[in-house]
This record gives C-alpha cells, structure tokens and sequence, in this order.
C-alpha cells in the first residue's frame, strides 16, 4: 500500500475527490477542486499533478470512455460503480495521455485506489480492465 504521505498518491486522492464530484454536479469554475483541497489540507501534495489529471480526464473524457467501453463490454459506463469509473479513467489518462507517469505506476495507483475506495472486488476489476488497455496499447 502507499504510504499516507506520498505526495504523488494523495494528489490522485484529490484528483478522485475532485472528479467525482463532476458525476454529480455542474462544476461551477474550480468549485469540485477546491471542495476536494478543502478534503485535503495535507502539505506536500504534488498540486501540479492534480491539475494535470483533473483536465486531462476533463479534456478527453469522451475517448476515455470509449476505451473502458472497449476493455470492459460487459459493463456499460452507466453501471460501473462510479468511483471505479473515476479511478478508472484517472489512469486511463495516465496511461495513454500522460507522458510522465510510467504505465505500471498508473496501474497500480489505480489498484491502490480501489483498494482504500472501492468494494472487494474493485481492484481485480480496475487491474483487469486497465490490463486489457495495456494490451490494446501495446499491440
């Protein structure tokens, strides 16, 4: 498990904070990041990669999806529980669009993650998942 202080994994809990918000409300400006900053008061968050994924998943959204409608046809968008969904598309992004976070890294934050917010089978399903996007990237 990650530690607690790890500034790179408590920027991806805010950035999970931040972008489940957005399921559930109209974001008014930076309205979902700051009521996830408030969450985490904790110095030493790496901010910059926050941001970085907040509008990353923001910007391609729409492809993000498509690829875990591709990697996981048994489950539509609209019924995978959402934090999962968040997780997922956080390293969806990291994965395919983010040129400084190594896949492997990506896959097991995202499995931490689900780990500390998700039900018991959440990581085997976020692992499997984003496996099969590994192996559609790479092919």
């Amino acid at each position: 498990m990650k530690s607690k202080t790890d500034p790179r994994h408590i920027a991806r809990k805010l950035a999970l904070s931040s972008i489940f918000c957005w399921l559930f409300s109209e974001p008014q400006g930076n309205s979902c990041s700051d009521m996830a900053r408030e969450l985490y008061k904790e110095r030493g968050i790496d901010f910059t990669l926050t941001l970085e994924i907040e509008k990353g998943v923001k910007k391609h959204k729409k492809e993000i999806d498509e690829i875990i409608e591709k990697c996981a046809p048994e489950w539509p968008i609209d019924k995978i529980a959402k934090v999962d969904l968040v997780i997922l598309r956080i390293a969806v992004y990291e994965i395919l669009y983010s040129e400084k976070v190594p896949e492997k890294v990506a896959i097991d934050e995202a499995v931490e993650l689900a780990k500390e917010f998700g039900n018991d089978t959440s990581s085997k399903f976020v692992n499997g998942v984003l496996g099969t996007v590994l192996e559609i990237k790479n092919s």
